[in-house]
């Protein structure tokens, strides 16, 4: 049987004179090897190039969306802020792929795995805010990733965070805590009305959310389960989940299609 397949929107960046499209490998590897799904990249355009249905059009040829993080901020203009240097870089096609890509996903009821930047998005695009360089708030930790030339150190496994007592993340992560490689300088702000929190760190930063009513999985988190998808039991829990709903989706649909 053919791996069901999952959307990830990609960043715009700027490389030898072009414009590109493009997702960090960690995503797409994560998913294939650690959901066993096969990873789509759909191109970040701007609004005014995205027409009607066209959303649709993507999540009717796939069975489940990731969401992946990113260097870019999401724009402060898109919950009522305004943008600044410190705050950037930013990338408004990305935006305006992510935000409209989500709130269809939800309304088809196809599984949604949102991480890092994704969970930000998700937030926004449901009606929340984001906090911003939130080492500098009071009582907070610095949750800003490690200065290092290896990755493994800058993605490393270093931060507790604690389930909410009715998180179905327990069941999911395999406990009611769990150690995660969060690397952030933003969060969620005020929570979305539809948004459920599942975890936060020590000083009270939301961690993950799960979405309220949604017909399949529909998880964001704040860290990055991708990096350590293979290895970290955590993370590789995190994957097969959504790989299984994935699946599950991929399955639904042929049955539909078959009546």
């Amino acid at each position: 049987m053919t791996r069901a397949i999952i959307a990830i929107p990609a960043d715009t960046r700027e490389m030898d004179g072009y414009v590109w499209h493009a997702s960090p490998d960690q995503y797409a590897t994560a998913a294939l090897k650690a959901a066993d799904v096969l990873p789509m990249i759909v191109p970040a355009f701007a609004s005014d190039l995205w027409g009607d249905g066209d959303m649709d059009a993507v999540l009717n040829r796939v069975d489940g969306v990731m969401i992946s993080g990113a260097r870019s901020n999401v724009s402060p203009t898109l919950y009522g802020e305004a943008e600044n240097a410190e705050n950037g870089p930013y990338d408004p096609a990305r935006d305006a792929t992510s935000l409209p890509l989500i709130r269809r996903s939800l309304e088809h009821g196809i599984p949604l795995l949102a991480i890092c930047r994704g969970i930000q998005e998700l937030n926004v695009a449901l009606g929340g805010t984001l906090a911003t360089e939130i080492q500098d708030l009071p009582g907070n930790l610095d949750h800003r990733r490690p200065e290092s030339d290896d990755a493994d150190v800058r993605f490393g496994i270093r931060q507790e965070i604690f389930m909410e007592p009715d998180s179905c993340l327990i069941g999911v992560l395999g406990g009611e805590t769990a150690k995660v490689n969060s690397l952030h300088r933003q969060a969620i702000g005020e929570l979305a009305p539809g948004l459920s929190v599942e975890a936060r760190t020590e000083d009270g930063v939301i961690e993950a959310v799960t979405v309220d009513g949604a017909r399949a999985f529909a998880v964001g988190v704040q860290w990055h389960p991708e990096y350590w998808a293979q290895s970290d039991n955590p993370s590789k829990r995190l994957f097969e989940a959504f790989g299984d709903a994935v699946r599950d989706h991929a399955a639904s649909k042929r049955r539909w299609n078959s009546i």
